[in-house]
Order: C-alpha cells, then sequence, then structure tokens
C-alpha cells in the first residue's frame, strides 16, 4: 500500500489509515479478524483513543504481536498532567506495547499551557521524556484551535474533521500543516455516515499528499471497500467532481455530525442520531428508522428539559434543542404517530 511521511515525525503511515472507534460496537471475537485482515492488506496506522471504550484492548488482543509494524495513535482527554499520565498508562497495558507512536490531546476546549507543570501539555512532554510515547498530538472540531495549535510549535500532529464537503477554510489546513511540516490526520472523512459515497470521499481526500484520513471501519465490507479504493484509486473527475457538489449543496448549512460530544442527555435522547434524522431518513434506507423502537427513541425529544449540556458541548456551535425540535417535527411527516410510552 502507498505511504506517505506523516510530517515532521518522519513516520511513513499508509494514506487509508483505521479509525478504531467504531470497533467498540462490535464484540472481540468479531473485532480482532477485522484488524488482522486490515494488517495483512498493509494498513499499518491505527487510530484510537482511551474513551473508545474497549477499542484500544481490540488493538492489544488482534496486533500486539506484530507492535513493531504498525504506528499506533492514541488519545486522552484528560484535564491535567497526572490524569493524563495515568490514562497513558492504562492505554499501554490495554493496547500491550511499552509505548505509542503518537498521544494526542483528545478535543481540549483550550490549547493548554505550555508553562503549567501541572498541565497536559505537561504531561505529553513527561511521557515523551520517559519513552512511553514518541511524538506529541493535538485532536480539536474547532477550527481556531487546530489553527492556534498549528501555529505554537508544540506538536508533532493535528487532527481535525476534514471531507469532501468541509468549507475552504477547514481545508486551508492541508496547506497550514504541510508549511508547518506536521501531520495531519482527518476524521469524520464521511461526515458522520452522511456521506454515503465512499468513492467520492475517497478520490477527495487522496488528492492531498500530506493528509491521513483515518476511515472508521466496524465491519469486514467496510474494510474491503476501502481496501479496494486504495489498490485503484478512483480519479477525481470532472464526473467526481459534479458528485462531490450535489452532495455540498444537499448537506449545506447545520447539521449534526454525530460526534457524541453532547453525551450523556438527561432525557436519554439519542442526539448524535436524533439530531441528524431528517438527512438519515433522505440518505440511507429509511424504513430501518421507522420502527417502534425508533420511533419511541424520537418521542423523548418531547420530554427535553432545555438543561443546556448538548448545546454547551457542541463543538460546532449549533443549537442542538432548536435542531432536535426540527428533526423530530419532520420525522413525524414520515411517522405521525410515536407508540405509546414512546415519550418517557
Amino acid at each position: 500500500m502507498e505511504k506517505t511521511r506523516l510530517g515532521r515525525t518522519g513516520l511513513m503511515v499508509t494514506r487509508t489509515a483505521f479509525g478504531v472507534l467504531p470497533l467498540q460496537r462490535v464484540p472481540l471475537p468479531e473485532a480482532v479478524p477485522i484488524l488482522r485482515r486490515a494488517y495483512e492488506a498493509g494498513i499499518n496506522f491505527y487510530d484510537t483513543a482511551r474513551g473508545y471504550t474497549d477499542s484500544e484492548e481490540k488493538i492489544g488482543a488482534a496486533l500486539a504481536d506484530v507492535r513493531d509494524h504498525i504506528v499506533i495513535a492514541t488519545k486522552s482527554g484528560a484535564k491535567n498532567r497526572q490524569k493524563l499520565l495515568a490514562d497513558l498508562e492504562t492505554s499501554l497495558r490495554h493496547l500491550r506495547t511499552d509505548h505509542v507512536d503518537i498521544l494526542q490531546l483528545h478535543n481540549p476546549a483550550q490549547l493548554p499551557d505550555p508553562d503549567d507543570p501541572e498541565s497536559t501539555y505537561a504531561g505529553l512532554l513527561e511521557a515523551r521524556a520517559k519513552g512511553m510515547v514518541r511524538f506529541l498530538g493535538f485532536t480539536n472540531h474547532r477550527r481556531s484551535a487546530a489553527e492556534q495549535a498549528i501555529a505554537s510549535g508544540l506538536y508533532d500532529t493535528i487532527q481535525f474533521p476534514l471531507c469532501m464537503i468541509s468549507p475552504p477554510e477547514d481545508l486551508a489546513l492541508v496547506d497550514a500543516c504541510r508549511q508547518a511540516d506536521l501531520g495531519l490526520i482527518a476524521m469524520k472523512a464521511l461526515s458522520g455516515g452522511l456521506i454515503t459515497n465512499a468513492r467520492a470521499a475517497f478520490a477527495f481526500l487522496r488528492q492531498f499528499e500530506n493528509l491521513v484520513p483515518i476511515w472508521g471501519i466496524q465491519r469486514p465490507a467496510e474494510l474491503e471497500e476501502f481496501l479496494a479504493l486504495d489498490a485503484a484509486p478512483p480519479a477525481l473527475d470532472a464526473a467526481m467532481r459534479a458528485v462531490i457538489e450535489a452532495d455540498r449543496r444537499a448537506l449545506q448549512g447545520d447539521f449534526c455530525r454525530g460526534c457524541g460530544y453532547c453525551l450523556p442527555c438527561p432525557a436519554e435522547i439519542p442526539i448524535p442520531m436524533a439530531a441528524r434524522m431528517s438527512l438519515l431518513l433522505r440518505r440511507l434506507p429509511a424504513a430501518r428508522f421507522l420502527d417502534d423502537e425508533w420511533a419511541a427513541s424520537m418521542g423523548r425529544i418531547d420530554n427535553c428539559i432545555d438543561c443546556g449540556h448538548c448545546k454547551a458541548h457542541c463543538p460546532y456551535g449549533l443549537d442542538t434543542p432548536e435542531l432536535l425540535r426540527r428533526n423530530l417535527a419532520d420525522y413525524r411527516t414520515f411517522r405521525p404517530t410515536i407508540p405509546t410510552g414512546g415519550s418517557k
């Protein structure tokens, strides 16, 4: 598989990388063969996080014996040095390794103070000094934070949501990272599942040599699709650009990317799905979302207590309660009635 240099880390990683987050929804006996197949097919870069439940354990179970042949990036959402180091020790134990190649700060609200000896950045430096980490990374959903991280010169890699419908302002990060010689990792390459044309998504991101997408993979068929795309990358020609432009028009404006930072919800609303239900009904087979179980889940929107948690935690600045109400109103045009007891 074709590899690229991940910025100043010097790591040579496959241009098709594996985002392990979705595998937390797969039992370990099923996840291990998927990861092993990815490795045997040539994928050498795996991205996970301490917050992705048992994803690290699955990597350890599947790939510990080939640790020297792969690149592992994980993340910590810690708020201070001590917690970051504790997270890292847990990650290393679950990954069955003595180091990770990249430890990333997981979507912090602001950049940590590099001069604060108890900051998460101080924790990164300590971990690197101890040989527990090779390179330091920063992830965020806010462009301003990503720009600050690039300008700081403190990090080796940046992870940011980039895809074929990203605005020019976001795509400018590609050149900014190239100029700063930072490794650029693209999350949300399928925009949380709303981009359904994997060929178009792949072709668009493949044009940027210094960008490495981490494709979220949960099923063997999904892995095989990306392996096939990597073996014969589709051309970004006029026809493909027309497909991309059509998706940009369909997904313009505010929409939920399904990142899940809004959770937990005290009303038990499945916000990452409910807040984009209108798009899901029109872009995926609708029947699966119209059964009694989903109708009951959507009905919980009526019980929103406007606590403000989801809105305050949305990295995209969405008015989540209003978005939920709009999606519920639209859902009722597909299914006017909700089962008794659907709203809790």
